[in-house]
């Protein structure tokens, strides 16, 4: 018997997929949301927190971001 799951397939560098895994590591155990690290750059991710991860990702950006003094 085949069993799916529907999910988000992520493909990204190997920097962003530990920020994403560390990410969900921090949650409680009942918020996890990896279904299955496939290998260093893909994640397969369950669909509801694609927004999550998208906000997440902003947020480290701007915190890591250059700006020139005025």
């Amino acid at each position: 018997m085949v069993n799916a799951t529907k999910g988000l397939f992520i493909s990204c560098d190997i920097p962003m997929a530990q920020f994403i895994i560390n990410m969900n590591a921090s949650l409680p155990t009942s918020q996890k949301f990896i279904i299955h690290v496939l290998d260093g750059t893909h994640l397969f991710v369950q669909p509801h927190v694609a927004e999550m991860i998208r906000t997440a990702i902003g947020e480290f950006r701007d915190q890591n971001s250059y700006e020139k003094p005025s």
